[in-house]
């Protein structure tokens, strides 16, 4: 009986007052969260859009800075290219001012050395002439030399010979100031009186000099081959190899013009010779040394 009484308590209605209380304020709680819900969910759509613009910002931003980055290295590679080459083509100028300015030095020396060469040569006739000179001989009058001769020369007239060295210095005084036709007269007769002395090989090489002042670089590499192969201790044979390379480089004889300039920096690596070489197979693009043969 007990439990039974206890049981329909349990199952008898609640008064009508007290549910409807509690639906209402469940209600309301329920309201509220979906409220909350939706504030939420706007809150989460409104930041949602907010970073995808700002994702799309940054990803067009990076993609700018792509292309700029893009074209300045462009432009670096360009700048750096062309300041390569301007380096190059400035350092092959300054080399060949140098070796110029070398060639003019040697010149300006050795002109002056011949200036002092002819000086104590005049010096030397001027005291000849006028502490031993004899007097003039009367027209028809008779000297030493002969019965019945005169005063013009003729066979076996005492004239004195001209020395080497006066008609060397001769030679490069006409060289010098570009009377070719009368320097080349001289060096070749200098040649052909004096073929054993020290400068018959210079004078071989200033004809092939005179030569390719005058653009005729075939005779100037005959020339020079004169000195290469009759003159082996000629103090010109790196000139003359050096020139004869230059002069075969004119003529469109480009593979042998680059063997001897590479012939002449092998042979003579410290001389001036070497270093002009070297400039002129930089100036055409040419290596300074050949490659050796793949096997």
């Amino acid at each position: 009986m007990f439990f039974g009484a206890l049981g329909g308590a349990i199952l008898a209605p609640q008064p009508a007052g007290a549910v409807s209380k509690e639906m209402i304020q469940l209600q309301q709680q329920v309201a509220q969260l979906l409220q909350g819900q939706q504030d939420l969910r706007t809150a989460v759509d409104t930041n949602s859009a907010t970073l995808r613009t700002l994702v799309q910002q940054s990803l067009d931003s990076v993609g700018k800075m792509n292309g700029e980055m893009g074209v300045l290295q462009k432009t670096v590679q360009e700048v750096q290219a062309n300041t390569g080459a301007r380096i190059d083509t400035m350092t092959q100028q300054t080399q060949g001012l140098s070796d110029n300015l070398q060639d003019v030095q040697a010149r300006v020396g050795k002109l002056s050395q011949q200036l002092t060469d002819m000086q104590n040569l005049l010096q030397s006739i001027d005291a000849k002439v006028s502490g031993g000179a004899p007097g003039a001989a009367a027209p028809g009058a008779t000297v030493p030399g002969g019965p019945g001769a005169t005063n013009a020369p003729g066979p076996g007239a005492a004239v004195p010979p001209i020395s080497a060295d006066t008609l060397y210095q001769n030679a490069l005084r006409d060289y010098g100031t570009g009377n070719y036709s009368l320097a080349h007269q001289e060096f070749s007769d200098y040649i052909r009186n004096f073929p054993s002395n020290d400068l018959a090989s210079n004078s071989q090489f200033y004809l092939g000099e005179i030569a390719y002042a005058q653009n005729d670089f075939k005779g100037a590499i005959a020339a020079y081959d004169d000195v290469l192969t009759n003159y082996p201790k000629s103090f010109k044979l790196e000139a003359s190899l050096m020139k004869k390379g230059m002069a075969e480089l004119e003529l469109g004889m480009k593979a042998s013009g680059i063997r001897d300039l590479r012939e002449v920096a092998r042979r003579y690596p410290t001389s001036e010779e070497a270093k002009r070489a070297q400039a002129k197979l930089r100036e055409i693009g040419a290596t300074t040394t050949s490659r050796p043969a793949s096997h």
